[in-house]
C-alpha cells in the first residue's frame, strides 16, 4: 500500500504565498520539497520501487503543478544537505530538475549544456562505479527518452542562427563538444555494451536468465539500473539513428528486441510506443511496407484500447500526439501498398474517419496527391536534425529547414 505522504507540514498556502512573495528564490527549499526529497532519498536507499515509482510519477507532478508551474524547482545546492550531500542521488535530483525546465520553461544554452554536463556525470557514475540501486522502468525509460530529446532539442536550437547574439555564439564555440553526435552514441552504446544486454536476451532464449520474467528489476538485491539503462538504450539508438535518417542502422540497434513478443519495452507505455513509432517509420523508409503496416496496426490498437487508463499520466498528450502521427503514416503505407487485410477492423474505421478522403486522392499520383503525402509525412515524420555545428561564420541561416528537405520518400 502506497505510504500517504503529508506535503502540508505549513499551512495550506504556506508555500504559494511565500513564492508570490518573494518570486522565484532557487535557495529557498519549502517544507514539500523537503519532505519530498527525504522521503524519495530514503525509498532510493531501502530500494523500494513501488514507494519510489509513487513519488516520481505523482508525487513528483502533484508539487510541480501546485508550487512549480512556471518556475525551476530548488537548485540542487539547497536541497543536498537534506540527502546527506549524496552524489548520486543529487545527479538524478539534477536530471528531475532539468525535465521539469524543459518541459515547463524554455532553457537557456547555459542551462542546455549544463544539463548536458549532468547526464556525463550521472552516466559515468553508473557505467563506472558500483550502483547499488533498483529504479522504476519508467524513470529509467524517462531518463534515455530524455536525453536523446534534449539531443534533438539542442541540435535544432544550434541550427536556428538567425537570431544568435555574440554571446551565445561564443558559448556554442567554447563549448562544441556539448550534445555532440558522438558523445551521445557513444553513451547510448556504452550502456548497451557494459550491462551484457545482448547476452543476457540470447541467455533469456535458452531459459538461462529471467530478465523479461522480472520487467528487468533484480530480486537477488542487486541493481536493474545498468541492465534496464542498456536495454532501453537500443531504442535510443534507433530513434537518434532516425533523426540522422540512417534507418538500417536504426533497425540493426534493435535486433536484440524480439518486438513481436512483449517485452520489457512494453511494460512502459512511452517506450512502447516510441519504440514502434521509429520501428515502423524506418520500415517505411525502406519501403517495407507490410512490416511496417502490421506493426503500426498493433500498436494503434493497444492504444485504442489502452488510452482511457494513461488519462491521469504526464505521458497522456504525447500518447495522443503519436496516435495520431501513426495513424497519418499507416495512411501513407496503406496508399503505397494498399494491404487493408493486414488492418484490424477497428483500427481501420478510425484511419478512414480521420483520413479516407485524402488517401481516396492519393491515389490518383497527380500533383495534389503529391501534396497529400508531403502534408502528412512533415505532420507525422520524427524532427530531423543536422548533427554537425552550423557555420559561426555565417549566422543568418536557419540550417532545421535543410535537414527536413534532405529527407524524402
Amino acid at each position: 500500500m502506497a505510504t500517504n505522504y503529508d506535503y502540508e507540514e505549513a499551512p495550506a498556502n504556506y508555500d504559494e504565498t511565500h513564492r508570490q512573495d518573494l518570486g522565484y528564490d532557487p535557495n529557498f527549499v519549502p517544507d514539500s520539497v523537503k519532505s519530498f526529497v527525504g522521503h524519495l532519498y530514503r525509498h532510493i536507499r531501502e530500494k523500494n520501487v513501488y514507494e519510489i515509482h509513487q513519488m516520481y510519477e505523482i508525487s513528483f507532478q502533484t508539487l510541480s503543478d501546485r508550487l512549480f508551474k512556471d518556475t525551476p524547482w530548488p537548485s540542487v545546492d539547497a536541497v543536498a544537505h537534506y540527502v546527506d550531500n549524496d552524489q548520486v542521488f543529487c545527479l538524478l535530483y539534477r536530471e528531475m530538475w532539468f525535465r521539469h525546465l524543459y518541459a515547463r520553461l524554455s532553457p537557456t544554452l547555459k542551462q542546455r549544456i549544463d544539463s548536458w554536463d549532468n547526464y556525463c556525470s550521472l552516466f559515468q557514475v553508473v557505467l563506472h562505479r558500483v550502483v547499488n540501486m533498483q529504479l522504476p522502468n519508467q524513470w529509467l525509460w524517462d531518463m534515455v527518452d530524455e536525453f536523446v530529446y534534449q539531443f534533438q532539442s539542442f541540435c535544432q536550437y544550434r541550427a536556428k542562427m538567425k537570431n544568435k547574439s555574440e554571446q551565445e555564439i561564443a558559448l556554442l564555440r567554447q563549448y562544441d563538444q556539448a550534445w555532440n553526435v558522438y558523445g551521445v552514441l557513444n553513451y547510448l552504446q556504452a550502456f548497451v555494451e557494459k550491462s551484457n544486454i545482448m547476452q543476457i536476451l540470447e541467455q533469456e532464449k535458452e531459459g538461462l536468465e529471467q530478465f523479461t520474467a522480472t520487467d528487468g528489476y533484480d530480486y537477488s538485491g542487486g541493481s536493474n539500473v545498468l541492465k534496464v539503462l542498456g536495454y532501453f538504450s537500443m531504442v535510443g539508438l534507433l530513434r537518434v539513428h532516425c533523426l540522422l535518417g540512417d534507418y538500417q542502422t536504426g533497425l540493426k540497434c534493435l535486433l536484440p528486441i524480439d518486438i513481436s513478443q512483449q517485452g520489457v519495452y512494453t511494460s512502459v507505455i512511452g517506450s512502447h510506443i516510441t519504440t514502434i513509432y521509429h520501428y515502423g517509420f524506418a520500415n517505411l523508409m525502406l519501403r517495407r511496407y507490410v512490416e511496417a503496416i502490421r506493426e503500426f496496426n498493433k500498436i494503434l490498437l493497444y492504444i485504442y484500447k489502452t488510452k482511457q487508463f494513461h488519462q491521469k499520466s504526464p505521458q497522456y498528450e504525447q500518447i495522443l500526439k503519436k496516435n495520431e502521427q501513426m495513424y497519418a503514416l499507416l495512411a501513407i503505407c496503406l496508399s503505397l501498398c494498399p494491404q487493408v487485410k493486414l488492418v484490424e477492423e477497428t483500427v481501420n474505421s478510425q484511419l478512414r474517419e480521420k483520413y479516407g478522403e485524402k488517401m481516396a486522392r492519393m491515389q490518383r499520383y497527380d500533383d495534389e496527391a503529391f501534396a497529400i503525402y508531403d502534408e502528412l509525412f512533415s505532420y507525422a515524420c520524427p524532427k530531423f536534425i543536422t548533427p554537425s555545428a552550423p557555420s559561426f561564420e555565417e549566422p543568418l541561416v536557419n540550417y532545421n529547414q535543410t535537414s527536413v528537405e534532405a529527407v524524402s520518400l
